[in-house]
């Protein structure tokens, strides 16, 4: 979501579409779209104040993530909703101000993105075996002991006000989204007070902050496998960054300049070759990664009748969410796309998307794939749905 307090702001209504763009929107025999199908197999409702939306959604395993705008975490084992919808879930902790804004999951640790700036560390116990897991605190970045060193040199003091510095360990904005590196040894953050920072996961020391990486609001974050780091803004922009050989810190690399209004989501195929974005324009930009991690811009996805708030990817599958309120699922060959499904019933914009391949129900026999795609609205409910997807006809 862009740097906005409502939805009903002007600067997330969406904006003329990009006619210079040429689209991908393809009806080629390669695609059966009317065997395409779908149902929504439940739908969760934690909260009943209508006042309180799913911020964020993160699959790990068995469990699914959420996080609330009135600071909640959850988590669903997904095999016992989905066979019982009518089980309840006591898994919850509350934690800071504001939104959770994104959730990254490694190991037995969960990373939080929250709208008081700053980035909490949870242990989760009995993952696999119990329903209810046990939250525990670990750390809150920065870490007091990461805040006192900085603090005693003047060198590590930024101004952030006319009369305020702080060091540059800290965001001083809400922390809008959060990625970790292939190896899960790096987490990035990004944040509205335009930085993205590096912080190591095994003892949570910031190691890095790219200061004014933007002219405006972060939106979003993507790391590829080969280190690549994909910044979305507010700004129109896309930037990517790059630790180059010898170097120890994170430098520019490209700049793409082809959306026409705030970048409000950005998605990786899953070999990383291809950069999905998503902004308030009504477009879906597909970048394809040249040499020295430049980006082409191929075409576009259209469809989506009012702005793109959220993409997920799984398999070759990209579902968007967006602000006229459907999730649409979308498949690519050789540069052409179809949009083989679009799923109604929200009653509110999308507000985060994730997906998986569905295990429960895979038929290595099987014509039509499985997929789960779990959409949050700000209607207040998450829904789970069950894609069939046809193979591709040859």
């Amino acid at each position: 979501m862009e740097h906005s307090a409502s939805f009903n702001n002007n600067s997330l209504s969406s904006q003329r579409s990009l006619a210079s763009v040429p689209s991908l929107n393809s009806h080629s025999h390669l695609f059966i779209p009317s065997t395409t199908s779908h149902s929504c197999l439940t739908t969760l409702k934690p909260h009943t104040s209508s006042s309180v939306y799913i911020s964020c959604l993160t699959l790990a395993g068995n469990l699914l993530y959420t996080g609330s705008s009135d600071r909640e975490i959850r988590s669903w084992n997904h095999t016992h909703f989905i066979q019982k919808p009518t089980t309840t879930n006591n898994n919850v902790v509350i934690a800071g101000k504001g939104a959770v804004k994104s959730i990254v999951v490694h190991s037995d640790k969960l990373f939080t993105a929250h709208q008081d700036n700053k980035i909490r560390v949870w242990r989760v116990t009995n993952l696999e075996h119990d329903q209810n897991q046990k939250y525990t605190r670990v750390a809150t970045l920065p870490t007091l002991g990461d805040r006192l060193t900085k603090l005693l040199l003047p060198k590590n003091q930024v101004r952030i006000r006319r009369h305020k510095k702080c060091t540059w360990v800290h965001h001083v904005d809400t922390v809008s989204s959060l990625a970790l590196s292939k190896d899960g040894t790096f987490l990035y953050s990004v944040s509205w007070d335009r930085t993205i920072k590096v912080w190591r996961t095994k003892d949570f020391a910031c190691l890095e902050s790219v200061r004014d990486a933007h002219d405006d609001a972060i939106n979003a974050v993507a790391v590829s496998y080969d280190g690549y780091v994909y910044t979305g803004s507010a700004d129109k922009r896309i930037r990517v960054w790059k630790k180059l050989e010898g170097e120890k810190k994170h430098s520019l690399v490209d700049t793409l300049e082809k959306h026409n209004s705030g970048i409000n989501a950005l998605a990786l195929s899953a070999d990383g070759s291809v950069l999905y974005s998503g902004a308030c324009d009504r477009s879906i930009l597909v970048s394809e990664k040249g040499k020295n991690g430049k980006l082409l811009v191929v075409g576009a996805l259209r469809g989506h009748t009012r702005s793109i708030l959220c993409l997920a990817v799984v398999s070759d599958l990209v579902c968007s969410g967006s602000e006229d309120k459907t999730v649409r699922i979308w498949r690519g060959v050789q540069k052409e796309y179809s949009c083989l499904a679009v799923l109604e019933g929200h009653r509110s914009p999308i507000k985060s998307l994730t997906a998986a391949v569905d295990r429960s129900e895979q038929d290595p026999n099987s014509e039509e794939p499985s997929f789960l795609v779990y959409s949050a609205s700000l209607d207040c409910d998450v829904k789970v749905w069950q894609v069939f997807v046809p193979l591709l006809s040859t």
